[in-house]
This record gives structure tokens, C-alpha cells and sequence, in this order.
């Protein structure tokens, strides 16, 4: 008999503890909701301004994106809208949502992504009143992942100023090495067009710059064949006919 008791009491205690931890574990997530949300817009702010080669470390991130305005634009016309708040767009979400997104053929389907978002945001710097930079979202599949990253391009809508990602899944010392700062390095000052459309890519081993077409080439990432050609095929696609190419084309023309 004293042997049930001490079961239950047991069970009792057990039962207690986990109602307590539920309640505490419940609590902290909701007290640090907010504070995770400031955290991850912080980091997003961080991550865009690294991409532009903007970024100072030690100096308040919020200060240094305000030289950024960020805008809506309709891929389907290469044009700024209005049509949705920007403070409540969520891209991935709407990349989801059939009522604001395009189903995507195997052929249009470069990045992998299965559906692209009708909007996007874009984010502007400008200086004396004239565009200095374009800073773009771009993602899509390489090998164990979808890699999310910014590129920049500088006022001509044309030359890259840097490119980042922010997040991806990819092995560490392969494909990972989209985070290596030596091999971001490489993208300032190459050219996404050429004649033909869309031109930039990554190519299997050392660009040779005395070679024609170099501009339009970075080094492949060593070991990672599919991570790099993820890489080139998510930026053909974002900055080609279906992505940001009919926007960045009317921001040349100064009619976006």
C-alpha cells in the first residue's frame, strides 16, 4: 500500500513539474516575442548593408539604414506599387499564397523555387537625390538547401556591388563557403548583362580576367559544383525576365 502511495505522489510531483516548466517555457515565449522580432529586423538591416558593402561595424545598425528606403515593386510590371503595405509584406509567405503568386513552369523555374511572389521588396540608396544603389532579395535551391541572400548593384542597375546570403543549409566548408569574405570579395564590379540578357554566372575553377567574357564570371565555389550552380541559376533567374529584369530595365530608363 505504501508502496502505491509513494507511486502516486511521484506521479503527482512529475505531473507538477511539467505544468510549471509548460507555464514558464510559455510565458518566456511570449515576453520575448517582441524582442525576437526587433532582433530578427535588426539582423535583416545588417545582412542588407552587407551586401552593399555599406556595413560599419561598431556603429548602430538602425542609424546606418536609414541612408536605405525600402519600396514594393509588382513583378509583374516592373513597377513601384502601393497595392500592399510594406510594414505588413511578408515575401516568403506570399511566395506561398496562390491569390499573390505565380506558378512557375520547369522551364521559368531556374532558381528552383516552385512559385515566385507577384511583390517584392527593394531597397534604394540614394545620394543627392540620384540613385546610388539597388539592393535586391534573391533565393533559390543549391545542393541541401534554398539559399536567402541580397545583391547589390551599383546606379547603372548593372555593375555588381556585393553579394551576400543570409541563410542556407549548405556544407560547411563546400558550399558554405558562400560565406567566406574572400570569395564575397570577387563580386564587386562584375556585370550581370551582356548583349544576350542575363550574362553572370559562376564558372568551375579561376576566372582568367585577360579573357573576354570575365566580367561576367566569378570563381566556382571548390567541391560544391551544385551549390555553385544553384548560385548562378538563382541570380539568372531573379535578375532575368521573370525576376527583378523588367524593374531593373525601367529603373535604368527612369521609368519605375
Amino acid at each position: 500500500m505504501a508502496s502505491n502511495e509513494s507511486k502516486g505522489k511521484t506521479f503527482v510531483v512529475a505531473l507538477a513539474l511539467c505544468l510549471v516548466c509548460s507555464v514558464v517555457v510559455s510565458s518566456a515565449a511570449v515576453l520575448l516575442k517582441d524582442a525576437q522580432v526587433a532582433n530578427k529586423a535588426l539582423d535583416k538591416q545588417k545582412n542588407i548593408l552587407q551586401a552593399a558593402g555599406m556595413y560599419k561595424d561598431g556603429v548602430d545598425v538602425v542609424e546606418q539604414f536609414e541612408q536605405i528606403t525600402a519600396k514594393l515593386v509588382d513583378l509583374r510590371t516592373g513597377k513601384f506599387s502601393q497595392d500592399i503595405t510594406i510594414d505588413k509584406f511578408d515575401q516568403r509567405k506570399a511566395a506561398k499564397d496562390p491569390s499573390i503568386s505565380l506558378l512557375l513552369s520547369e522551364d521559368e523555374d531556374l532558381a528552383n523555387i516552385s512559385r515566385r511572389e507577384n511583390y517584392a521588396l527593394v531597397y534604394l540608396v540614394e545620394k543627392q537625390g540620384e540613385l546610388d544603389k539597388v539592393i535586391l532579395p534573391v533565393h533559390g535551391y543549391g545542393l541541401w538547401s534554398t539559399l536567402y541572400g541580397f545583391v547589390a548593384l551599383e546606379q547603372d542597375a548593372n555593375t555588381v556591388a556585393g553579394l551576400g546570403f543570409f541563410e542556407h543549409g549548405e556544407t560547411p566548408g563546400l558550399g558554405g563557403e558562400v560565406d567566406n569574405p574572400r570569395w564575397k570579395a570577387m563580386w564587386p564590379g562584375k556585370q550581370i548583362y551582356s548583349e544576350q540578357g542575363v550574362a553572370i554566372s559562376l564558372i568551375k575553377g579561376t576566372v582568367d580576367t585577360s579573357r573576354k567574357g570575365s566580367k561576367y564570371q566569378v570563381d566556382g565555389l571548390s567541391g560544391a559544383t551544385l551549390t555553385s550552380k544553384g548560385v548562378t541559376n538563382l541570380l539568372q533567374f531573379w535578375l532575368g525576365d521573370n525576376g527583378f529584369g523588367p524593374f531593373l530595365h525601367n529603373l535604368r530608363e527612369g521609368e519605375a
